[in-house]
């Protein structure tokens, strides 16, 4: 069966391009115009993927994504904002968010955004490698967790996929293009700033470990002892 995507938008013109779009690449799609009606369809539902406009009427888009995740709801959202300024908090520490658009998009790249995002949902669930030990920190793929000697490290998805592909990549560089393809599956490299963001959030919750992320100017990232 065609995996179920819910849109959250209350622009009808959002809601009628997107699901031309999407449909088109076989996706089912349930559209719903405000914050309670998608927490309601998410648990009645169970979508593969939610975009999420950020303003809702009821709850905005932020708090949804909140209350999905402190009920460790793990559905994957895209986020749809208007302003280029709510990136930071999109991709913040507290809101769990997979990605992000900016509006006005290309539908083209929502498909792509879409696709990319359920790509690493199969690659987590199809994960069986095992253990990478570097230094003092170890990334057991299999079961997704990231420790510095004995302690657990508290990532975001998309913050053990960036860990997980450069500690593949080891002393390789990788440029912000291969990061957006490698780590999440990106086919669209029009965002490499989330890369920066990213390596940022992962940089201060590895600090003190032996095993550190590198910046090669004017080229991109690499993970080293």
């Amino acid at each position: 069966m065609n995996e179920l995507i819910l849109l959250v938008d209350d622009e009808p013109s959002i809601i009628e391009l997107s699901r031309m779009y999407l449909e088109r690449e076989g996706f089912r799609i349930h559209a719903v115009k405000d914050g309670q009606a998608a927490l309601e369809a998410v648990s009645r539902d169970r979508p593969a993927l939610v975009v999420l406009d950020v303003m809702l009427p009821r709850l905005d888009g932020f708090e949804v994504c909140r209350r999905l995740r402190a009920a460790n709801d793990p559905t994957a959202i895209l986020m749809l904002t208007a302003r280029d300024e709510d990136i930071d908090k999109i991709l913040g520490l507290e809101l769990g968010a997979d990605d992000y658009l900016t509006k006005p998009f290309n539908p083209r790249e929502l498909v792509a955004r879409v696709k990319a995002i359920l790509r690493r949902e199969k690659r987590k669930e199809s994960d069986a490698a095992k253990p990478i030990h570097i230094g003092d920190l170890t990334i057991d793929p299999a079961r997704r967790e990231a420790r510095l000697d004995s302690r657990s490290l508290d990532l975001r998805t998309q913050e053990f996929d960036l860990l997980l592909t450069l500690a593949e990549h080891r002393g390789l560089v990788l440029t912000r293009e291969q990061i957006l393809q490698k780590a999440w599956g990106f086919d669209f490299y029009g965002q490499t700033r989330t890369v920066d963001v990213h390596v940022a959030h992962l940089r201060r919750k590895i600090e003190g470990s032996t095993v550190k992320i590198e910046t090669v100017t004017g080229v991109g990232y690499k993970l080293v002892v």
